[in-house]
């Protein structure tokens, strides 16, 4: 007759496994259901518990010279082979009522045999289908924290990108200004020589005549400077949906930095409203100071 560790291998059991069930189990039908319980577990998973004492967990073998019995549990109806089996489960259940049975624990039959190992495959493939499909609740859940990381990270690239567009905005509205002052200074030196060297060749030819030279023009004299050029800072009275904010600025602040100082504080802006004299300065006027924009000393404002 084969031996239990045999009937398993021929069963299809791993041989590593199948000597630790028998070891562990000490009949055939202990060791099936060991093997049942850790099937889904690696030699080296099984080996580590077993130092840990996870092996006092399992059904310890018959003692030597021990004849196996058929004992039955009158607790729960559990038929075992051995008095080891028994008191194995008597510790481990808590029941105390056991009697002998004169029923005889048989061999497990060819197609007994095929059947529990059907079972235990068919149980073995129902973890992993559960397991796969909690691996693909998983896998969805990272998708969906990936999606709102890069929806995330898409706004905050436009959103800069939308800073850099008016940045630029701002700095070709400045050039242009600049260019045109540049221009007017040009143009200005330009009508300044030209009369220049219209009085001299009148005063030529005023010599050459005999004529009394023509009295030069006094200089004119500067035009006073404007009050709001002795100012060093200008005083905003900021209406926002959120409240009325004052703050203080240098004057040669452009409007795009009062908008980052409103935004750092939670503002939105889009445009700057003044009632007196009624005015809007939106996204075009940003590159303004708030001298060039005329609100030095002070100005009162609508944020939209």
């Amino acid at each position: 007759m084969p031996s239990d560790l045999e009937q398993l291998l021929d069963m299809g059991f791993d041989k590593e496994k199948a000597e630790l069930a028998v070891k562990q189990a000490g009949n055939l039908h202990g060791a099936i259901e060991w093997l049942d319980k850790n099937q889904d577990k690696t030699i080296e998973q099984i080996r580590e518990e077993q130092q840990a004492g996870a092996s006092e967990e399992q059904e310890p073998p018959m003692k030597p010279g021990e004849e196996a019995k058929s004992l039955v549990c009158d607790d729960c109806g559990k038929k075992f082979k051995s008095m080891t089996a028994a008191e194995f489960h008597a510790e481990k259940s808590g029941h105390e009522n056991f009697s002998e049975s004169t029923e005889e624990i048989k061999p497990l039959t060819e197609e007994e045999k095929k059947a529990k190992l059907e079972e235990l495959r068919a149980k073995a493939a129902a973890r992993k289908a559960e397991q796969a499909d909690q691996e693909k609740i998983e896998r969805k859940k990272n998708e969906q924290i990936r999606m709102k990381n890069t929806k995330e990270s898409q706004a905050a690239k436009e959103e800069l990108q939308k800073k850099e567009r008016l940045k630029e905005a701002m700095q070709k509205k400045r050039e242009k200004v600049e260019e045109a002052e540049a221009k007017k200074r040009v143009l200005a030196k330009l009508e300044a020589d030209k009369q220049e060297r219209k009085r001299k060749a009148e005063m030529e030819k005023a010599a050459r005549a005999g004529q009394p030279l023509p009295v030069e023009p006094e200089a004119p004299k500067p035009a006073a400077p404007k009050a709001a050029s002795a100012y060093t800072e200008s005083r905003l009275a900021l209406q926002t949906p959120n409240g009325r904010v004052i703050k203080t600025f240098p004057v040669e602040t452009t409007l795009f930095e009062v908008v980052q100082a409103l935004q750092a504080e939670g503002h939105a802006v889009s445009s700057f409203t003044q009632n007196f004299p009624k005015k809007t300065f939106d996204q075009a006027d940003f590159g303004m100071t708030l001298k060039e924009a005329g609100l030095v000393p002070s100005a009162a404002l609508i944020v939209k």
